[in-house]
């Protein structure tokens, strides 16, 4: 699994982690935003009466309403991303993260405005009756480009389970686990069996479920992160002073976080709302084009409240409560993954500045003094004994008070370590260090009014969160195979989607965010490259919308 890992990062350093795809999908967004005179300002109010029904007409073809394809758009949207994505981005980037959220999403509603309606007008009727449609229809009919279309589907097969699926589950495993200390192989075999009753029933049945599973969530996540931040209410502006100053400069080493350069934060920033709001990526389309209504553009408007909703409030919640609380800063107890650990040669002291500028450059693969330790780590009692020999990084921090136990036992005696790696893998290392992801978030709501119950509110939000996003991404997958290789190909998907759910929950949380990392590049791009050849057919399809249609005369 470390070669698997090191591969998944190597490959990633050329795409999701290079410069260029952030830069790329801003510029995209940008792009449109100016050419169409900022669209998710100007038309906001008139999406959300677009939403409620206010303009609907009878007669229109379609399988959902609205509000029914905007839950299920959002419930693919709303979650991990939101509780252990915001989590990562802060951990790998700091505060200044989150500002690039921020812009990722502001641009997003506009790049989500343009995909969902060039889909939802060349959508069509698959054999089955059911409204099939999405990036790769309008890159078959409106490009006249078919291969990129293939590509494009096959990516959105992949990422139905890199993006939708295994980091879904594997998050509510492990969240269960430390809340409640329920066995993954239980929370694998409940959900499973559930998520199969629910994709079984297609997307009239996702839809509904959707429907009623994102308000609840919402409202439950909601009161526990406000929970948090009145009582920390005084680290608020601080807060918002640390994310806009350190924009442009990076995040600054503090506590136990070794610091970011701008780069780090704006390339962790922008991949991590991306992965949050999927603005570009071409996935909320498939569920846009089911809804019920004759004209694309009222679609394409409703989908501008996904990444405001998404991200610019419940991200910047869950940020807001994590960089209030302080634990971002703090190291705690824990079983260190083994994907999170590196050990260097030497001893290093994160209250020296030389020593934290070392780490770092090494974290982030650049020149520097530190190197890899490869020789024995002498134990007695599961307690390190050489320690001048080595430092261990655990979660880009120094790890503290460390204990190395084999099958629950502490370890007398010497376990080896190879180019920075322990070589048994079945050696256990807990001790004190930062954390990220889920168990970050879960830290920052027991910092608040609800005290230690505040991590309940976590799982339970992080469950209905994640298992609806799963559901939302099922259709997505089946979807594209339907593209593919037609309705027949649904069902086997359906079941290898099942499986892949079941087996994630047992997996390396590390290895499955560096999987989504790789599969969210495959699918946005040959996106964001249709959108952009798109451009003037985009413009004028939204002005015969304002031109030909009833609401859209009375808003001009």
């Amino acid at each position: 699994m470390d070669a698997v890992n090191d591969f998944l990062i190597y490959i990633d350093g050329f795409l999701g982690s290079a410069i260029w795809f952030p830069t790329f999908l801003l510029t995209v967004g940008v792009f449109f935003t100016l050419y169409l005179g900022f669209p998710q300002i100007r038309y906001f109010k008139h999406a959300i009466g677009v939403t409620t029904g206010k303009f609907d007409k009878a007669g229109a073809k379609g399988d959902t309403s609205h509000f029914q394809a905007l839950s299920t758009a959002l419930s693919g949207t709303v979650g991990t991303g939101n509780i252990g994505g915001v989590a990562l981005a802060l951990h790998l980037g700091g505060p200044a993260a989150l500002f690039w959220m921020w812009m990722t999403a502001f641009f997003g509603m506009t790049s989500k405005f343009v995909e969902v309606t060039l889909s939802h007008k060349y959508r069509q009727q698959t054999e089955d009756g059911t409204i099939a449609g999405g990036p790769m229809y309008y890159m078959e009919k409106g490009l006249n480009m078919k291969w990129l279309a293939v590509i494009f589907a096959i990516a959105t097969v992949l990422s139905s389970f890199g993006t939708g699926n295994l980091p879904q589950i594997n998050s509510i495993a492990s969240g269960l686990e430390s809340t409640f200390s329920l066995d993954p192989l239980i929370t694998a075999s409940v959900l499973s069996i559930l998520l199969a009753l629910v994709i079984i029933g297609g997307i009239s049945r996702i839809a509904k479920v959707a429907a009623a599973i994102v308000p609840t969530m919402a409202f439950i996540y909601l009161v526990g992160a406000f929970a948090v931040i009145i009582p920390n209410i005084g680290n608020i502006i601080p807060s918002f002073a640390a994310i806009f100053s350190n924009a442009f400069s990076g995040s600054a080493a503090t506590g136990g976080f070794l610091g970011a350069t701008f780069a780090y934060a704006f390339d962790r920033g922008v991949n991590r709302g991306l992965y949050s709001n999927e603005a570009g990526q071409g996935s909320a389309p498939i569920a846009h084009a089911a809804a019920r209504t004759d004209q694309p553009a009222d679609e394409g408007m409703v989908s501008i409240l996904e990444p405001f909703i998404d991200t610019i409030i419940i991200c910047t919640i869950t940020g807001l409560v994590i960089l209030s609380s302080g634990v971002w800063v703090e190291k705690f107890e824990n079983e260190f993954q083994r994907a999170d650990m590196s050990f260097v040669t030497g001893t290093y002291d994160e209250a020296n500045p030389e020593d934290v500028e070392s780490l770092f450059a090494y974290l982030t693969g650049e020149e520097n003094g530190a190197t890899e330790y490869s020789g024995p780590v002498v134990l007695s009692a599961g307690i390190p004994q050489n320690t001048s020999d080595f430092t261990l990084i655990a979660a880009r921090s120094l790890a503290e008070n460390t204990v190395y136990t084999l099958e629950g036992v502490p370890i007398t005696g010497t376990v080896q370590v190879t180019d920075g790696q322990l070589d048994d893998p079945a050696v256990t290392v807990t001790g004190e260090s930062l954390l990220h992801s889920v168990p970050l978030t879960t830290q920052a709501y027991t910092r608040g009014l609800f005290g230690n119950f505040g991590q309940y509110i976590v799982s339970v939000g992080l469950m209905l969160f994640a298992f609806s996003t799963a559901i939302a991404w099922s259709y997505y997958g089946d979807r594209a195979m339907t593209y593919l290789l037609g309705p027949k190909s649904v069902l086997p998907y359906r079941i290898v989607y099942v499986l892949g759910f079941f087996y994630a929950a047992l997996a390396d949380t590390t290895i499955v965010w560096n999987v989504s990392l790789i599969t969210i590049v495959l699918m946005t791009v040959p996106n964001l490259v249709g959108i952009l050849l798109m451009h003037k057919e985009m413009k004028s399809t939204v002005s015969e919308y304002w031109e030909k249609t009833d609401h859209g005369k009375h808003v001009a």
